[in-house]
């Protein structure tokens, strides 16, 4: 692992936990109403969750968090990031945050979901929030 890696980890794991509790906390209610612990349709995940991310006023603390991950890696963006792509998506996993700096791409996903593939796909809620922050 890198050296910007374990630093933007580093700062997430430090400062960042009210905002990974709230991802947490909005991808249960996402999961609430399911009739099992998974659904196959993705349209029950992605659209419940940028909208519970939304009101909850999330996007913007990811997008906060992702410029102070890139501080923590000794690194520089050339513009503020916005809670919206290409800098925060949300997918069927969870909200993935993505900066171009100096020595690549520094994406930082929390994973809310896992994508079982057999026999149909489906998505499953995981417990908790797995951060990972990788350089690509």
């Amino acid at each position: 692992m890198s050296h910007p890696v374990r630093a933007a980890r580093r700062r997430i794991q430090t400062e960042w936990q009210s905002v990974v509790r709230g991802v947490d906390d909005c991808a249960d209610r996402v999961a609430d109403p399911w009739d099992t612990s998974r659904t196959t349709n993705p349209d029950r995940v992605v659209a419940p969750l940028r909208t519970g991310l939304e009101e909850a006023g999330l996007l913007e603390g990811l997008a906060s968090l992702l410029a102070d991950a890139v501080a923590a890696a000794d690194c520089e963006l050339p513009a503020s990031p916005v809670p919206a792509p290409p800098y925060v998506t949300v997918t069927s996993r969870g909200p993935v945050l993505r900066a171009t700096i100096d020595p690549g791409r520094l994406v930082v996903r929390l994973e809310a979901f896992e994508v079982v593939r057999a026999p149909i796909p489906a998505y499953r809620r995981l417990d908790g929030v797995d951060v990972y922050v990788s350089l690509e």
